[in-house]
């Protein structure tokens, strides 16, 4: 999560999304008036606290929406433009698959196949692991309230993210910045071509909920925006 009290937006950071090109990109918008020092000093000292955020002086990078409706006063988040990004759920396994193998390729020891890998993540009884615990998370959870609700103003799609990230920078009031490639994937085929109706349908049941609210399909994205 990023919050910029100087142009007063709050970008909700869903993993897999595009996110920390994003964040990069709006850094600089995060300090500036006279509440810049007692920010930066907060943040210096949440550093030390990592990876447990213990004191609470900042929000963790994917914090929910709710948490910042929570912990903000309700004025104060009223107020700010408050954003994400979402992703085709069947993408986003795709995604998930190379990025741990690249990064932590010990979580998947004995895995050999990309359905081995959805039936070990979709597993309940499997032990707790970040990596692939977080990437399992429900995109609809990051957006909306206790109640359901979506509590943010605008939903882009990583399907169009850089016209989407133009929305965005164009509400906030600032020039779109080049969007840098950081944990850029490498080149791999269609995502569609690593299922079967079996698999598709494994993602289509743990996202079920996602699918509804942000109208995703397998073969396609809609091309409706909040």
């Amino acid at each position: 999560m990023l919050i910029s009290y100087r142009k007063n937006f709050l970008f909700v950071h869903i993993a897999k999304t595009g996110g920390t090109s994003i964040r990069a990109a709006l850094r600089p918008y995060r300090w500036g008036g006279w509440y810049s020092i007692p920010l930066w000093a907060a943040s210096q000292v949440s550093q030390l606290t990592r990876p447990r955020h213990k004191l609470g002086l900042k929000f963790p990078r994917h914090a929910k929406a709710i948490a910042a409706k929570e912990m903000l006063p309700e004025p104060v988040y009223r107020e700010l433009f408050k954003c994400a990004i979402v992703r085709n759920p069947w993408d986003l396994q795709v995604s998930s698959w190379h990025h741990i193998r690249r990064e932590k390729p010990e979580v998947l020891e004995g895995v050999k196949t990309f359905g081995d890998f959805l039936r070990l993540k979709f597993d309940p009884e499997r032990p707790y692991d970040y990596m692939l615990d977080t990437s399992a998370e429900l995109q609809h959870e990051y957006i909306v309230d206790l109640q359901g609700r979506v509590i943010v103003d605008f939903i882009g799609r990583y399907e169009n993210l850089h016209e989407d990230f133009g929305t965005i920078c164009q509400r906030i009031g600032i020039p779109t910045p080049e969007l840098p490639h950081l944990r850029r994937a490498s080149e791999r085929d269609d995502y569609r071509s690593y299922y079967d109706d079996t698999l598709a349908e494994m993602v289509a049941q743990h996202y079920r909920r996602d699918l509804d609210l942000l109208g995703y399909e397998f073969d396609a994205p809609t091309a409706t925006n909040r």
